[in-house]
């Protein structure tokens, strides 16, 4: 069955260049991304200010197997995003975007406030990595709820012309999550707290904030609209949205998918959550070099969102996509390569740049890619579940696996290929697909 909205399934879009729909959409679409950056902020806090908190967590380990147990607890918590793809993304085709949005958001509040209150271990013991789990299970059933509703959200508010354009703005807003998250640190670092004091107690303060934002974007959302393309699925269907039987008619679509996400994921939290890590602990900058660096080029990734997404309303998506596949599969080995003998900033600088000019084929685009290939009626379901399952798997797992063959297996440079062969397996996917545009 093709998608429904691929005939506008209430006159209002053919009007969409009138002044008062445009500025409705607009609005819409600046809340729903603002939300989204305060979730991916909660998100990216931890892997922030996990150089800083993992010994409070763990002890009587070396400082790499405490950044290793840590990243295995990040990792831990995307296990979860499926589950919660899958419920919020139920709710969100059943009850409504708006419902679901919400939800999210308040779930991510109740996971930071648990990291920020809980008590090292050396008062608490074995008790304190627990809840540190407990806390990075709920932030991932939000985060998984939160991809599927708020891609559905952004692309059916979105003018069918300028799809790609607001998706790159809506990916924008992920990434910006991590850029505040390594502005709070670099701001505490330079302005307020000294190293010894951010790893005593100075960590806990963004957790905090980011609870106190969460709450804010709460309120925000409970007077969002709703999509017109979710009402008249409701219309137009005379069997419940959101079912677990439609949802699974589209196995096919649901499989693509899968492949579709396996090298972008991998690719994206290489040059994000990974990055700071391999900066500080392979290429040796200082602190403040490290967090200069990771902040300098997460703003270069940023504008290049919507400059690649508005490329893609002209010439397409698949163009850019196989551009990714491409690139990342040639250049991944090389630019990790020699970033890691690099000594100067300025030049790690450069290397992570030329990574994003390659990511942003992916990123730029990735989430109104996949509402095109899913009717409304089980769009936030099929947009959300397999990305999360496929990130839980390939994404989430990237800080453990690099560390593990730095670690562990002594040959980083597995790592390198292991990014590489991700990529490959996405660019015969890309290859295969039609352009959705």
């Amino acid at each position: 069955m093709a998608p429904i909205d691929t005939v506008d399934p209430t006159g209002a879009i053919g009007t969409g260049y009138e002044l008062a729909d445009m500025r409705r959409r607009v609005k819409a679409i600046l809340v729903g991304s603002a939300g989204n950056l305060i979730e991916w902020y909660d998100v990216y806090v931890f892997a922030a200010f996990q150089l800083y908190f993992a010994s409070s967590f763990f002890t009587g380990v070396s400082e790499a197997y405490q950044q290793l147990n840590t990243s295995i607890v990040f990792a831990l918590g995307f296990i979860a995003r499926p589950f919660g793809s899958l419920l919020f993304g139920a709710v969100a085709d059943r009850f409504g975007r708006r419902i679901s949005l919400a939800a999210t958001v308040l779930l991510m509040c109740f996971g930071s406030l648990i990291i920020a209150a809980t008590p090292s271990a050396q008062t608490i013991g074995i008790a304190a990595p627990i809840l540190l789990l407990i806390a990075r299970l709920l932030q991932g059933l939000s985060q998984g709820g939160e991809y599927g509703a708020s891609a559905t959200y952004l692309s059916e508010m979105s003018h069918p012309n300028r799809r790609g354009f607001y998706s790159g703005i809506w990916y924008l807003t992920l990434i910006g999550g991590q850029l505040l998250a390594v502005l709070t640190l670099l701001i505490l670092q330079k302005l307020f707290l000294s190293i010894d004091e951010i790893k005593a107690w100075g960590w806990r303060i963004p957790f905090f904030i980011g609870a106190a934002l969460s709450i804010y974007v709460y309120f925000m959302r409970r007077d969002m609209p709703e999509t017109d393309h979710y009402k008249a699925a409701n219309k137009a269907t005379s069997h419940r949205t959101g079912s677990l039987v439609d949802f699974f008619r589209h196995w096919r679509t649901l499989l693509i998918v899968v492949g579709f996400t396996i090298g972008g994921t991998s690719a994206f939290y290489t040059y994000t959550t990974y990055m700071q890590k391999f900066l500080k602990l392979t290429v040796k900058l200082t602190d403040d070099q490290t967090t200069m660096v990771t902040t300098g080029t997460l703003l270069v990734a940023i504008l290049l969102q919507p400059l690649y997404g508005a490329i893609s309303d002209v010439i397409g998506r698949k163009p850019l996509l196989i551009g990714f596949g491409l690139g990342g599969a040639v250049l991944t080995y090389p630019l990790l390569s020699t970033l890691a003998t690099t000594k100067d900033p300025f030049i790690a600088f450069l290397l992570i740049c030329g990574g994003w000019a390659i990511v942003s084929g992916y990123t730029s685009i990735t989430g109104v890619v996949k509402t095109e290939m899913f009717p409304t009626s089980v769009r936030a379901m099929g947009v959300g579940t397999p990305y999360a399952l496929t990130v839980a798997l390939f994404g989430g797992t990237v800080d453990s696996v690099a560390q593990w063959f730095k670690t562990v297996v002594g040959w980083e440079q597995g790592f390198y290929l292991y990014a590489s062969d991700c990529i490959i397996i996405s660019l015969v996917v890309y290859c295969l697909l039609p352009d959705s545009r």
